[in-house]
């Protein structure tokens, strides 16, 4: 009789513990991170009697949860790389609207002021018309500080969103730190037994973490978990958590790097190595998108800055001198790193040619001696140099003094080139429109020939005896003597008939047709010339000419090629990020299926439950009643 009484009492009790855990996963159906649970019973050790081994009840041997760590583990991966795309398109997307806005980006401010500057050329004495194409180049200038501004201000928030992304990484940790104590002595004061809430709110904690930054788990035998980031460096071991430390980059004070920090000791992580989840996008953003597209931004302004500048010192303005800057263009940034032995040593860093400047960053190692190695970040293309100066992608850079070996220097040539742009005079008169000099026949000449007005050599700066008067007379059809200062007064010169040009002083003329002895021309200063405007035709040209990109590329087709590369890398993330969003979805609801609670099957196992425990109790029941009959007997 005991033993039926003993195995209906374990039948209540297991279907007791069967309802409180179906009750348990219906109650926290829509909790995050819960993991559906079940209980496990077994059959008591039957007892032999001489008619064979008789059933003593059930046992419930554990509660478990239904947790498959491979789809877990899954599931981590493709969420923290879905936040990492999905944090990088939202950042890259304001970029994007910047530079490709058809009404407030770069491209239609030039096309106003080179507009403008046609203008110029149709009526060079037109005072309205140059300030006109003043005005238009004050709206340029405009132009490219906004896009800087609005490029550096979200560099500013980005330092911002990093902070406060490092302090969830933190406040995470230490969460998954204290549940890895609660959770190991749990698992220590009954071994067989899992806390299976606890458990939960541990990789719920692992979740979020992985939204922040992508890291690696190994589960330990007492339970705990040990989480590790970037390259290897561990977060979390057992109950102690370390820290991350967002810190000025030594290579460049306006950039946070992102340090480990373990017993009171800041170490400096590979910035490539923190990968996946917020912090991932925001510095993917930041080193592959944001910077340089600041750089490519800043090589427009300074291209078209520097080309302008230097046809105006080519001209002659409304005064009747040589033209001057009509933009102020910004020097190269040159940052010594932080760590190096020496702070005062900083090399020179000067613009040699347009046409060759890069979007790069570059990195100056001095190795001892007078030895450096330049390092183009862009592609990790390294260069050794046995001395500086050196000019190489369109800098000439010279030695830093006082260096030390190892001593290294972050060269950005283009970085500040669009915030620094501005207007160097409002006076239109000092557009130099006219060209400063002209060729003259002699009205006794008997040939054919004719002489051009000529143009000044390019680049600045000018021939000091560009204005000085220049005669060339022919002493017979196939050669002239020249007569004026700088020339050398050459005589006997053999006329060069193919091409009709001569070079002197800084300038060049064609002489074409067929001279006659005696014929004399002269190159003389052009004065009272107000109306003309040989060198605000050849300034005009320069839109169409490919002075960028190692000559492949104008003004604006470099800029149009910042557009099309931030449009195609905004479209290929758009199409990326959707994707995997959608696989880290799929992977969720398959990880779902087998750990979500499903509320229809819960239902199923309530009533099952209850029914199981109604029998369990009639069994008591007809136990009581037997038991009572028994005592009937004896009475």
């Amino acid at each position: 009789m005991a033993d039926l009484f003993g195995s209906a009492l374990s039948g209540l009790n297991a279907a007791q513990l069967g309802l409180a855990t179906t009750e348990h996963n219906i109650a926290n159906a829509s909790t995050p991170g819960f993991t559906r649970q079940q209980i496990v019973p077994a059959a008591r050790l039957s007892q032999q009697i001489g008619s064979g081994f008789v059933g003593k009840g059930v046992d419930v041997q554990n509660v478990t949860r239904i947790y498959d760590q491979y789809l877990s583990a899954q599931v981590l991966q493709e969420q923290s790389q879905a936040i990492y795309l999905n944090t990088y398109y939202t950042e890259l997307k304001q970029i994007d609207n910047l530079v490709a806005d058809p009404a407030a980006g770069a491209s239609p401010a030039m096309q106003s002021f080179f507009d403008a500057m046609s203008a110029v050329s149709n009526n060079p004495e037109s005072v309205p018309a140059r300030q006109t194409m003043l005005g238009n180049a004050q709206f340029a200038v405009n132009r490219f500080q906004a896009i800087d501004q609005r490029m550096t201000d979200i560099a500013t928030k980005l330092s911002g969103q990093i902070t406060s992304s490092i302090s969830a990484v933190n406040s995470y940790a230490e969460q998954i730190a204290a549940l890895n104590l609660n959770i190991r002595r749990a698992i220590a004061t009954i071994p067989a037994q899992q806390p299976n809430d606890l458990l939960d709110q541990r990789d719920q904690l692992i979740t979020k973490l992985n939204q922040e930054i992508k890291t690696t788990q190994v589960q330990q035998p007492d339970g705990t978990v040990s989480v590790f980031v970037g390259n290897g460096q561990p977060l979390v071991l057992d109950n102690q958590a370390m820290k991350l430390q967002a810190v000025s980059s030594p290579s460049d004070p306006s950039k946070l790097d992102i340090a480990y920090l373990r017993n009171g000791q800041t170490l400096a992580m590979q910035q490539s190595g923190i990968q996946g989840g917020n912090l991932g996008g925001y510095l993917t953003f930041r080193d592959q998108s944001l910077e340089p597209a600041r750089n490519a931004l800043g090589r427009v302004a300074l291209g078209l800055a520097t080309s302008i500048n230097q046809q105006n010192q080519l001209g002659q303005d409304l005064n009747g001198v040589l033209g001057g800057d009509l933009f102020t263009v910004g020097a190269p940034l040159v940052i010594p790193n932080a760590d190096n032995a020496t702070t005062s040593g900083v090399p020179g860093v000067t613009i040699a040619s347009i046409a060759n400047l890069t979007t790069s960053d570059y990195q100056l190692k001095f190795n001892g001696g007078t030895s450096y190695t330049l390092l183009r970040l862009s592609d990790n293309t390294t260069t050794n140099y046995p001395n500086l100066p050196q000019t190489v992608d369109g800098m000439t850079i010279t030695a830093p003094a006082p260096v030390t070996a190892g001593d290294t220097f972050l060269i950005r040539p283009t970085a500040n080139g669009a915030r620094d742009i501005a207007l160097a005079t409002n006076d239109p008169a000092k557009i130099a429109a006219a060209a400063p000099m002209r060729g003259t026949a002699a009205s006794a000449n008997t040939g054919t020939a004719k002489i051009s007005s000529g143009t000044v050599n390019a680049p600045p700066p000018v021939n000091v005896n560009l204005q000085q008067p220049v005669s060339i007379t022919f002493t017979s059809p196939t050669a002239f003597n020249v007569v004026g200062a700088g020339t050398g007064n050459p005589v006997g010169v053999v006329y060069p008939t193919a091409s009709g040009s001569i070079t002197y002083n800084g300038w060049t003329v064609q002489i074409t047709g067929a001279p006659a002895t005696g014929d004399v021309f002269n190159v003389v200063s052009n004065t009272n010339a107000v109306g003309d405007n040989r060198n605000i035709l050849l300034m005009s040209a320069m839109q169409t000419q490919n002075l960028m990109a190692n000559g492949t590329a104008s003004f604006q087709g470099v800029y149009g090629q910042l557009v099309g590369d931030v449009g195609a890398k905004t479209s290929e993330l758009s199409v990326t990020s959707l994707a995997q969003t959608n696989m880290a979805a799929q992977t969720v609801a398959a990880q779902q299926a087998v750990s979500g609670v499903n509320l229809d099957e819960e239902a199923a196992n309530l009533m099952r439950y209850q029914k199981e425990y109604q029998a369990a109790a009639k069994a008591m029941q007809i136990a009581s009643t037997l038991f009572d009959s028994i005592l009937a007997i004896g009475r």
